[in-house]
């Protein structure tokens, strides 16, 4: 089993592992193409104009241009220790148990703009790229997808595929009986879904934290289904082929309009 996640626009800075070693990383044979991207974001950031511009960064956000000049000489931190926003505080990975850590390094993978997909240990420096971000002489979108996509689709077992919309295109899993591209949707007393944002992430982040706990690798999406019925989650099969439902009812939501339990940071998708 392989559970995919996006990444998050906000980061740890700093670290404690050596610096970037690209074949290092999880999917070596990915090494070329993450070596591409590497060199454009760095060439760009040797021009702020142009990459303030192109990474979209507001005035509180200059300071990631230099942070992206000095990338192959930072600092790492295990990819999932890099990442905060409300996915990866609900998953909370620094104080999972060491056996739940360990089985995140080998049913982890989450979908970097920078480097592909990573594992979940795997040592990355912070850095400031998105799906959308636009680096000269490369499109990150295709790049991606012809590269990650088939090492991706090489994994055995069933995929969980918790990534947004724009991460998934980055590395894309043709639908199949071993594929299941996650939804968190709310319903009302009347039935009815609402796909959501906040709750979105940090539900995934929650069942993510608890899958990792259970340390159970599961061999299809009923199985897993099964599982969540017993641990507090309701997952079923959505309105299009491939794609699950990750519910939360609506009881469990604050009023529409309540800032309660949010927080401010970039969005992930």
């Amino acid at each position: 089993m392989l559970l995919l996640l996006p990444p998050s626009e906000t980061k740890v800075q700093g670290g404690t592992g050596r610096s970037l070693l690209l074949r290092q990383l999880s999917f070596p044979e990915l090494t070329a193409v993450r070596s591409r991207v590497l060199n454009a974001v760095v060439e760009l950031s040797r021009d702020p104009e142009a990459a303030i511009r192109a990474l979209k960064l507001g005035p509180k956000g200059h300071g990631e241009v230099a942070i992206n000049r000095a990338v192959r000489r930072s600092a790492t931190l295990p990819a999932i220790d890099r990442y905060t926003g409300v996915l990866y505080d609900a998953l909370d990975a620094r104080s999972l148990s060491p056996e739940a850590r360990r089985f995140a390094e080998d049913h982890v993978v989450i979908q970097s703009a920078l480097f592909g997909p990573v594992g979940a240990l795997d040592p990355v420096p912070g850095y400031r790229l998105s799906h959308s971000s636009r680096l000269p002489g490369l499109r990150l979108t295709p790049t991606w997808a012809e590269a990650a996509g088939p090492v991706l689709e090489r994994v055995d077992g069933l995929i969980v595929d918790l990534r947004s919309e724009g991460y998934a295109e980055l590395g894309p899993v043709r639908a199949s009986d071993r594929v299941a591209y996650i939804r968190v949707v709310a319903v009302d007393d009347e039935g009815r879904r609402r796909a959501l944002n906040h709750f979105n992430k940090k539900t995934k982040g929650l069942f993510t934290r608890a899958v990792l706990e259970s340390g159970q690798d599961f061999g299809d999406i009923e199985e897993l289904a099964a599982w969540a019925a017993g641990a507090g989650f309701s997952l079923g099969p959505g309105s299009a082929a491939g794609e699950w439902d990750l519910v939360v009812p609506e009881v469990a939501l604050p009023p529409t309009g309540s800032t309660t339990g949010a927080r401010t940071s970039s969005p992930i998708g």
